[in-house]
């Protein structure tokens, strides 16, 4: 049992840096530049943009109801999926990003702010696991 709990602690001291890169309570702050148009939480509902439960691991452009512009819906059927990564380039530079997007969000220039609001959306992706 003992062996079993020193293991489990060695995994997740792989685990936990990849999803504790940033600081979710301050990425709750910079998240107030996304309520406008996005939702987290329980209840959570579209808005201007999707709402953003589970939205790690999730292929771009799969929220059923939502009505995406087309660039996004292809870059999903192409094979984005939103990870860490892939949502870092977006909310630095949507439109850079996927060109074609509705999104009208210049972008977060700030990296620190960006790895602070990924720490806070990871709160709403239990289920995610980074692909290894």
């Amino acid at each position: 049992m003992k062996l079993l709990a020193v293991s489990a602690l060695m995994m997740m001291a792989f685990v936990v840096p990849t999803l504790a890169a940033g600081d979710a309570t301050a990425g709750a702050t910079v998240f107030k530049k996304c309520a406008a148009c996005h939702a987290v939480g329980e209840g959570a509902k579209n808005k201007v943009g999707p709402e953003l439960n589970e939205l790690f691991g999730r292929a771009a452009g799969s929220i059923e109801g939502y009505s995406y512009s087309k660039a996004v819906k292809e870059a999903g059927a192409g094979g984005l999926v939103w990870t860490e990564a892939t949502l870092a380039e977006w909310i630095h530079k949507p439109k850079a990003f996927i060109a074609g997007t509705k999104m009208s969000f210049a972008g977060i220039e700030d990296p620190v702010a960006v790895e602070n609001l990924l720490a806070y959306l990871l709160t709403f992706s239990p289920n995610y696991t980074p692909a290894q």
